[in-house]
């Protein structure tokens, strides 16, 4: 668009257009002129460069200064005795106590110091963030109100916040909003105790704090986890929405609550245990005395008769682990199953509800040393990321099985599990991280609670074959994980791949052939990670599927393209069995064009979807490319993947060869860990680009993908056997070398170097001195695909882009002709295995709209929506019109 910088973007809406076709016929009602409005035309003389006016934040200002300062001798850990401090504060004073917590955590910990240690009395009205993530033994009392976010990750401080005491006599504190939106958003521990209404959102995941309020808003306590809540008024809708642990307490004299609670997840009861009798009594005497609550006094005063109208919510997920954890705690003879169990424990002479996700102990058998129970709030901090995703090095280049450490990752699964945190805003689930839409966070969380069935179909909710991605997905959500913005990432990848093993291991996949059949024909040309997930969402929806793929067996890229050691052959045939079993039909060694025309399988089926890949490998047309011994990838890759599956057709035998690969990708590291393993001389490859960085660059910031220096599984095998890695980057080949018979035997080479020019574009420079030859017997070309083969293409007249992709609108898969659709790399262009599996997926829903004008199927992320044809939905705007 001409831009440089986003500072350039910011007022240029005459760049900006409303689509021609939007996604819904109800946009085209819109109008967006008033918005497309140029600015400057309203306010010529207004400066819109940001930054360009110096901001004064006033930092000197701020109250915590004055805190620091007075409380200075326990920073110092020159004092231990109590300290009472009084002040004023307003609402421009935000996140007060904040700084103060920071240099409390930073000398004594996470431990804090002992409670109301430092104890500060407040009067006045705070602003946003007040007391947010202040440490423990920091108490503040308020008499005034607050903003927004109160006690946001609140991590053992208490806090008391009460109307002024002069208010008129006629003043109902249980009426009026002391505390604004999001209080105690994820706070972790510690008391608050409000004498008022909370706003919108109180104690959404809260996982340990226990809070004591007079009212709140609508979604109180959504996806917390622990700690307790008792609520003395009304609540808002949508109550306990996504609520898995801790409890709260509802006080409901008018008896709507029930209507107002999300009940999904939580049970309601009637307050019966004496457990939960003396809490609230004792919690309530507390507020009494901190805040003089005239609403706390009532209850007390008519106790016990008064509890009949307090409603326990009691979290399912939570009764379950505390079930589990009653069975396990019998069984056990171990200190870790021997926790307590009920659900009440003793911290510092305080009773607290355990965090739902430390209820759930590691009893692995090869875990009998960690005798503890996980700690899965602050897993992310304690427990590192298991490396030991390979088999030992020296052993797995010996052999042609697969390369990963199953069982070693199996055995830690649980701590690993423990790292996903509960981040609020779930990047690997995003556009930046998993293009399926994951649900990874919660499958996370099933694993760790030992809940292997529900984390399987949370997991196939989305990906119809976890057992491909998690094996060969170079797994860009853990690239957006929100830890790996300053640790290493959660092991996303292989938490899928054990979910999936697992649940084979246990019997639980098994064929689900549809109830029932539409009628409907479809034709899947491709039987690639693309086509498969197409045929296999499409039999879902009760379709008659036929997939065609003109190799001798099924699979495609996944069958020829990725080795045996990266992808078993056995878990390919033990999908493609099951979705044989399940009723689709495969017909292997017919390619579409040649055995059978397009037309005809056109004419013969309701629908077709063109699953052709991205074959047409990069050339590189350098003097010498005719010689022998120069072949590309997916030749030298396909033929010895035929030979190991009993095929004798022959294949390139790289056996005592010199091999060079030029390319960097996958394909290139598939094709020196293949070498490897022939038996190869000696192994080089080439790189066009500059060496990555160690870390992200400036200009590759988190969540994008990192693009940083790795060694994957192919250069650590070279490096053991060789003793160094095989990669040079900056290498530009110009001239295939001759023997003098027609064979290759070594290319010539000059380093280069990149240098920006004043547009901001790269270009090539040749560094003088810098020609080498190196010596080559086999030159394997790996520098990607160009696109699809334009055989079907040209005979149906396909419309493509212009990269020679089948070309489709905008976030469809319709192609320029009826009935024919198209997905994966021969429509996107050359992509990942999971783009493919999504592509399929999403083709397959827009399909099923084309043959019955709507669908059930999943969209992205596994949402389930039916959706209409656009006739259908133009014919009710046009209703909604007259």
């Amino acid at each position: 668009m001409g831009f440089s910088t986003f500072q350039e973007m910011i007022g240029r809406t005459d760049m900006l257009k409303p689509a021609e076709e939007p996604v819904t016929s109800k946009a085209k009602l819109l109008n967006f002129d008033p918005i497309l409005k140029n600015a400057s035309d309203l306010r010529p003389d207004v400066n819109i460069v940001g930054g360009s006016l110096a901001q004064d934040f006033e930092l000197e200002k701020r109250q915590d200064n004055e805190l620091i300062e007075t409380c200075r001798e326990f920073i110092d850990g020159l004092r231990t005795e109590p300290i009472h401090v009084n002040m004023k504060i307003n609402n421009e004073s935000r996140t007060f106590a904040t700084t103060l917590s920071y240099y409390i955590s930073k000398k004594y910990g996470s431990e804090g110091l002992p409670d109301n240690t430092i104890n500060i009395r407040l009067t006045g009205s705070a602003g946003q963030s007040f007391c947010a993530f202040m440490a423990k033994g920091i108490s503040v009392e308020l008499e005034g109100d607050a903003n927004d976010y109160v006690g946001k990750g609140l991590s053992g401080g208490h806090i008391v916040v009460y109307p002024p005491r002069d208010m008129p006599a006629e003043f109902k504190s249980e009426e009026n909003i002391i505390v604004g939106n999001v209080v105690l958003y994820g706070a972790t521990s510690g008391k608050a105790f409000f004498r008022g209404r909370a706003a919108e959102r109180f104690c959404v995941r809260n996982s340990g704090t226990i809070a004591v309020v007079e009212g709140v808003g609508d979604h109180g306590c959504e996806y917390m986890t622990g700690g307790r809540v008792i609520i003395l008024g009304d609540t808002g809708r949508n109550f306990a929405a996504g609520m898995s642990g801790g409890i709260a307490y509802v006080l409901d004299r008018q008896k709507k609550f029930s209507s107002l609670c999300n009940k999904q997840s939580v049970t309601l009861e009637t307050v019966a245990k004496d457990i939960d009798k003396i809490f609230i009594k004792e919690t309530l005497e507390d507020f009494v005395k901190t805040t003089g609550s005239s609403v706390a006094k009532d209850i007390l005063e008519k106790w016990p008769e008064s509890v009949k109208d307090i409603v326990k919510v009691f979290p399912d997920e939570y009764r379950n682990a505390l079930k589990t954890l009653k069975e396990k705690s019998a069984q056990e003879q171990t200190e870790v199953a021997k926790q307590p169990e009920t659900k009440v424990a003793k911290t510092n002479g305080d009773e607290k509800v355990v965090d739902i996700e430390d209820m759930v102990p590691d009893v692995e058998t090869s875990q009998k040393n960690i005798q503890r129970v996980l700690d899965k709030k602050k897993g992310f901090m304690k427990y590192t990321r298991n490396r030991n995703q390979y088999r030992n090095i020296e052993n797995r280049v010996k052999d042609w099985n697969e390369i990963y450490n199953h069982k070693g990752v199996r055995s830690e699964i649980k701590t690993q599990a423990a790292r996903c945190m509960d981040c609020g805003v779930p990047f690997c689930q995003s556009s930046t991280g998993c293009p399926l839409g994951n649900i990874i966070p919660k499958w996370n969380d099933l694993v760790f609670q030992d809940n292997w069935k529900e984390a399987l179909d949370r997991l196939l909710q989305t990906n119809n074959f976890p057992e491909f991605t998690g094996r060969v997905c170079p797994a860009p959500c853990e690239g957006a994980c929100v830890l790996s913005i300053n640790a290493p990432a959660v092991t996303i990848k292989n938490i899928e791949c054990t979910i999936i093993d697992y649940a084979f291991d246990e019997g639980w996949i098994v064929p689900q052939p549809p109830e029932f059949r539409t009628g409907k024909k479809v034709a899947v040309v491709g039987s690639g990670p693309s086509g498969l997930a197409a045929a296999s969402q499409l039999n879902k929806a009760g379709h008659e599927v036929i997939v065609f793929e003109r190799n001798d067996r099924v699979g495609g890229l996944l069958r020829y393209g990725i080795p045996s050691m990266k992808l078993s052959k056995q878990v390919v045939d033990r999908r493609v069995q099951l979705m044989q079993a399940e009723g689709i039909k495969f017909i292997t060694g017919c390619e579409i064009g040649t055995n059978i025309s397009a037309k005809a399988i056109t004419n013969e089926h309701d629908a077709v979807i063109m699953c052709l890949g991205a074959t047409v490998p990069r050339n590189l047309p350098i003097p010498g490319r005719n010689l022998k011994g120069i072949h590309y990838a997916m030749e030298f890759l396909e033929t010895w993947q035929k030979q190991q599956q009993g095929n004798k057709d022959g294949y390139l035998d790289v056996k005592d060869k010199d091999v060079i690969v030029i390319g960097g990708g996958d394909t290139g590291c598939d094709c020196i860990g293949t070498s490897l393993r022939m038996g190869a001389k000696s192994i080089t490859t080439f790189e066009i680009l500059e060496e990555p960085p160690k870390n992200r660059a400036g200009n590759n910031p988190w969540p994008t993908w990192p693009r940083i220096f790795r060694v994957e599984y192919g250069h650590e095998e070279v490096q053991l056997k060789f003793g160094k890695d095989p990669r040079h980057f900056c290498v530009l080949s110009e001239k295939f070398l001759d023997d003098g018979s027609g064979n290759v035997s070594g290319i010539k080479t000059h380093q280069i170097k990149w240098v920006k020019d004043k547009s901001g574009r790269f270009s090539m420079e040749k560094i003088p001195g810098s020609d080498r030859e190196f010596k080559a017997d086999v030159v394997l070309l790996a520098m990607g695909f160009t696109g699809p083969e334009n055989a079907v293409i040209d005979e149906l007249e396909l419309e493509q882009d212009p990269r020679s992709n089948i070309e489709t609108p905008d976030n469809k898969f319709t192609t320029s002709v009826n009935k024919i659709f198209a997905a994966g790399d021969c429509r996107r262009g050359q992509s990942l295995v999971v783009h493919a599996i999504n592509e399929g997926r999403q083709a397959a829903r827009e399909v099923d709209i084309y043959l019955m004008g709507k669908t059930s199927l999943a969209g992205p992320g596994g949402v389930v929506h039916t959706l209409k044809k656009e006739d259908e939905v133009q014919e009710e705007v046009n209703k909604i019109e007259h």
